[in-house]
């Protein structure tokens, strides 16, 4: 049962000594600074931690939980102390999802180096596993788990202990039968390959091996004309199930002899239920799979709001870990509030509140570095400024340094465009969106034909960046304000100037944007004036947002960082629809599962009906269902499902599946199968739920796993987040991501998902 990562644990001179164990400086802040003693264990899937050598230990992280490992020069907090420490000690582990990095000092260079070489190597190893050796390594950490005196043998009460960690209560007599028979040495222990039959023999599929005689004519194998029809019929693969049949079988078939044969054995047929071509996510909207090449206002837009918050918004932390994240995540515009600083630097944090400061510059050196990481299409920086005439011009400098050439300060070919640019065309371009002195037009006007006051702004533009000059003062000198009021509310011509296709303008109504806007200018709405927008004239949102870009954010009263659903304000093609990205839960679940498609670029092409200035949709009241469908979602049976409470040995999950629907308003409803008592690991439901839905390209299905509660609300055990558009049907896995969207493998629910359309519109109605 050796897995990759155990071979190299003897040979490896950097694993070998992280196995010895190293005393490091654990920091938190500044003044959080204390000696921990850490240590790799055996497995070489956990690090455990001490405050001293042989001390009582406590296990820290897993390697799966780890995304990457960091220098000591690009953690924003050991720069901070590199007064006291050499920043080649130290390092920083970062973990997937939300949990917040570990910063590490060394007592050396050569210990700093021997950890950040060991982690990444395991790091690497985990992620390049296939699926076999991610079960392989699963089996091997169960192993280690339930191997409690590290013997390398199991006893039978070891065997017991390890299944309730495995969220199985059984029969105490079935659990020695099937402990006798994999004991094939008859010396009442397992030992690696015997605990690996213990496993198969507990985690026989009995539903799928049903399934799998129902469409094989002998109970052995598929045929390949039976695996054909499995997949034209069953899985909806239509045309092109005669040319996958033969891929699937070579790709997860194990027996040399059945690929030659063109035949599917058992475990080839559940290798391929449970691998990605077996996924409920349909792989074909994997990649960039959408035409890129239409105006902006045409997708929906992955944003987040007060990006440099990683808490709360009164006292929490402002970080560029905030941006590092977001954007690592696909996000495409990030909200930067910057504000007059100490030394002539602009800082970044939310104003008038306890949150800590960041400077600018760092912030604009994060987004250069991480900007097109995840995604190569264009990133929006949204700028709230509120600096005064001399930290804009800084701003100006910073941006235009870092950024360089990704920074768009002009159209993309110097005239005037009628639309605004596609994804496609803005490729690895930083725009800015922010107010801007008078219009696109006014920019690209001919020099010869300047007129007196944009004179003055090109003359305000080639001022010194120590102070604003004559063109200011003149400014100035037409506000009927103090002083240091006036300096406030001027907006400085260069920072102005590097706001082309996205200018902030204040919404009045519909009717005024549509007379007195340009289709390069954008509008910011609260959710609550979002939302009362939506249900009194949904359709005239819905025409604005084929034209306009709008930006919705969450109330002020979100002082907790809670989020709002997006779904209503994507109903009516709201493009950026601002989200508190540090915060899990219900609705960036929503937020996630809608850009997971398309490579997780951050954009989505929107329904067609959300494009048309002239569309008479209303998510409020849509009018004839012409494309409605029913879903039937039958939920067979679950596998591996984790325990809620690891510290309860002894507690065993009850667990349900809720299978809810986001989209207009009729269709968000929700249904829920029973419980099944006391069995977490394969728990059977065998029961289908049925939903009608009217505007399916709107929809999102949302899969969530609960432990039952008589007393208090479910628990939450893990759920899936996907578009309808993007939902395949047949007999498919769900795998199960944490509340931070992290995989928990190999956590699933099995499923067979049916779509049927709904019957065609009668005479005389119309379609939205």
């Amino acid at each position: 049962m050796a897995s990759l990562i155990q071979d190299r644990l003897t040979t490896d001179q950097d694993l070998l000594q992280m196995q010895e164990g190293t005393l490091m400086r654990k920091v938190r802040s500044k003044s959080w600074k204390k000696p921990r003693y850490f240590r790799l264990q055996n497995d070489g899937m956990t690090v455990w931690h001490a405050r001293q050598a042989r001390g009582s230990e406590k296990p820290t992280f897993s390697i799966s939980d780890v995304e990457t490992v960091r220098k000591g020069h690009d953690s924003e907090l050991l720069r901070s102390l590199a007064d006291e420490f050499p920043l080649e000690q130290g390092f920083t582990i970062v973990f997937h999802g939300r949990r917040p990095n570990l910063d590490l000092i060394a007592n050396s260079v050569e210990e700093a180096q021997n950890w950040m070489r060991g982690l990444q190597l395991l790091v690497d190893l985990v992620t390049s596993m296939d699926q076999k050796e991610r079960l392989d390594q699963w089996l091997s950490d169960l192993f280690q788990r339930g191997d409690k005196n590290q013997d390398g043998r199991m006893t039978f009460e070891e065997v017991r202990r390890l299944l309730r960690l495995m969220n199985v209560e059984m029969d105490q007599e079935y659990a020695f039968g099937l402990f006798q028979e994999a004991d094939m040495s008859n010396s009442g222990t397992l030992e690696g390959e015997e605990f690996v039959y213990f496993y198969q023999a507990l985690t026989k599929r009995t539903e799928v091996h049903e399934m799998f005689e129902q469409f094989s004519d002998d109970g052995q194998k598929l045929t390949l004309l039976e695996f054909v029809d499995f997949l034209r019929e069953e899985q909806k693969e239509r045309e092109r199930a005669s040319d996958l049949a033969l891929e699937l079988i070579d790709r997860y078939e194990p027996s040399e002899s059945g690929k030659l044969r063109h035949v599917l054995s058992l475990d080839g047929f559940l290798s391929y239920l449970c691998s990605k071509d077996g996924d409920i996510f349909n792989p074909a909207c994997l990649p960039i799979y959408q035409d890129m090449t239409q105006p902006l206002t045409h997708y929906f837009i992955n944003s987040s709001h007060n990006t440099y918050l990683v808490g709360d918004q009164l006292c929490g932390q402002s970080s560029v870990e905030g941006y590092i994240r977001a954007l690592k995540r696909g996000c495409r515009c990030v909200e930067v509030d910057v504000w007059d600083g100490p030394n002539g630097e602009p800082i970044v944090y939310h104003g008038h509140t306890l949150t800590s400061r960041i400077l600018f510059k760092d912030v604009v050196a994060t987004v250069k570095q991480y900007a097109f990481q995840a995604s190569e299409y264009p990133l929006i920086l949204s700028l709230e400024n509120h600096c005064t005439w001399e930290q804009q011009l800084t701003m100006v400098r910073h941006l235009t340094e870092i950024l360089d050439d990704q920074l768009l300060s002009s159209t993309l070919d110097g005239l005037l465009p009628t639309q605004l640019p596609s994804p496609e065309q803005l490729k690895g371009k930083i725009l800015v969106k922010g107010k801007k002195l008078g219009t696109l037009e006014d920019d690209l006007e001919d020099e010869e034909e300047v007129t007196e006051p944009q004179l003055e702004r090109q003359q305000g533009t080639e001022l010194p960046l120590e102070s604003p000059s004559e063109p200011v003062t003149l400014e100035l000198s037409r506000l009927n304000k103090d002083k240091k009021k006036k300096s406030r509310s001027v907006l400085c011509p260069a920072l102005s100037d590097l706001v082309v296709y996205l200018k902030s303008v204040s919404f009045r109504s519909f009717t005024h944007s549509k007379e007195n806007y340009h289709f390069y200018e954008i509008s910011s709405f609260s959710e609550t004036k979002a939302k009362s927008l939506v249900k009194e004239a949904g359709n005239e949102f819905v025409q604005h947002n084929a034209w306009q870009l709008s930006r919705v954010y969450p109330s002020g009263l979100r002082t907790d960082s809670s989020n709002y659903n997006p779904q209503e304000l994507w109903n009516v093609g709201c493009q950026m629809v601002a989200m508190n990205m540090q915060t899990a839960g219900l609705e960036m679940d929503i937020c996630d599962g809608l850009f997971r498609q398309n490579s997780g670029c951050g954009y989505v092409l929107k329904p067609d009906f959300l494009r048309d200035i002239q569309s008479s949709f209303n998510p409020e009241k849509p009018l004839s269902p012409f494309k409605a469908q029913t879903l039937l979602v039958q939920v067979i049976s679950g596998q591996q499902l984790p325990k809620v409470n690891n510290t309860k040995e002894r507690s065993i999950v009850d667990p349900l599946v809720r299978v809810e629907i986001y989209g207009i308003r009729p269709d968000t409803t929700c249904q829920e199968t029973n419980y099944v008592e006391n069995n977490g690991f394969n728990p059977y439901w065998g029961q289908t739920l049925c939903f009608r839905v009217l505007v399916p390209e709107l929809a999102m299905l949302r899969f969530v796993v609960q432990d039952y509660d008589w007393k208090s609300r479910n628990d939450f055990i893990g759920q899936y987040t996907l578009p309808w558009t993007c939902m395949k049907q047949g007999y498919r896995h769900i795998h199960l991501l944490s509340k931070d969207g992290i995989s928990i493998h190999p956590a699933s629910i099995f499923v067979y998902i049916c779509i049927r359309e709904m019957e065609e519109p009668q005479p005389g109605e119309s379609e939205f």
